[in-house]
Formats: structure tokens, C-alpha cells, sequence
């Protein structure tokens, strides 16, 4: 089971960095696609990066983060579910993640259909929001303060 526990940490640890890039990236993508005419070029360019970028990587990400979470929390004696308070929080924070991509997906179905309505401005302040609970997260886990 030792070994089982490293592999699914691992494999947590690669889906977790790879769906946090899309998290970090998606918003930076809403900021340029601002700027650009409905339409254009570069508006198509994007759309196209946006979509690839949401379904072929962060949504597959964000699967497999759930699944080999979920498989680290099914070991036995790994966590106390009493008394773990990081992990509480870190679990709220998983939720405020999963929230912040369904709004991501939203965000990018505007822009395809040519109807977003947000400013350049929102995306930058988007873009902090995962930054923010990523470093919450890491705290959690690593220092375990609570």
C-alpha cells in the first residue's frame, strides 16, 4: 500500500501543477482576448487557444487532481479526519478551485460566442484569484499550521 501511496501522491502532485498552469494561464489569454475585435484574426486565434487550453488540458487536469486526491484520502491512517484542520481547509480550497474553473469555463463560452462583457482590468484581478488559494493550499499541506 506504501508504494500505491507514493504513486497516486506523485500523480496528484503532476495533475495538480498542470491544471494550476491553466488556472494561471486561462485568465492571462481573457486579457490579450480583450484587446482583440470580435471577429478578427486574433480573436479567432484565441478562441481556438482558449477552448484547446480548457478542454484538453485543465479540465483533464482537474480530473485527474480528483481522482488521485481522492485516492491519497482512501489510504488508511493517512488522514484524521477529526483533527486535520489543514485539511478542512485545504479542502474548502479545492472547492473555491473547482468554482473558479466552472466560472473560467463560463468566461471562455462568452468569448467564443463573441458576447464577453468583462474588462481587461477583471481578467487581471481573475488571474490573482488562483494565485491566492494555490498559496493557501501549499501552506496547508506543507506546514500544516492548524
Amino acid at each position: 500500500m506504501a508504494d500505491a501511496y507514493l504513486w497516486f501522491k506523485a500523480l496528484h502532485i503532476i495533475s495538480v501543477i498542470a491544471w494550476m498552469a491553466g488556472l494561471l494561464y486561462l485568465p492571462r489569454l481573457f486579457v490579450y482576448h480583450v484587446a482583440a475585435e470580435p471577429g478578427s484574426v486574433q480573436s479567432e486565434t484565441f478562441k481556438v487557444m482558449e477552448r484547446r487550453l480548457y478542454r484538453a488540458i485543465m479540465t483533464p487536469a482537474m480530473i485527474l487532481s480528483l481522482i488521485f486526491g481522492s485516492a491519497l484520502l482512501g489510504v488508511p491512517g493517512v488522514v484524521d479526519w477529526s483533527g486535520d484542520v489543514w485539511l478542512w481547509v485545504k479542502l474548502g480550497s479545492l472547492v473555491c478551485l473547482l468554482a473558479a474553473h466552472g466560472m473560467m469555463g463560463r468566461w471562455r463560452r462568452a468569448f467564443a460566442e463573441d458576447r464577453n462583457t468583462r474588462s481587461a482590468r477583471f481578467f487581471k484581478l481573475a488571474n490573482e484569484v488562483p494565485t491566492l488559494i494555490m498559496i493557501l493550499v501549499v501552506i496547508m499541506v506543507v506546514v500544516k499550521p492548524f
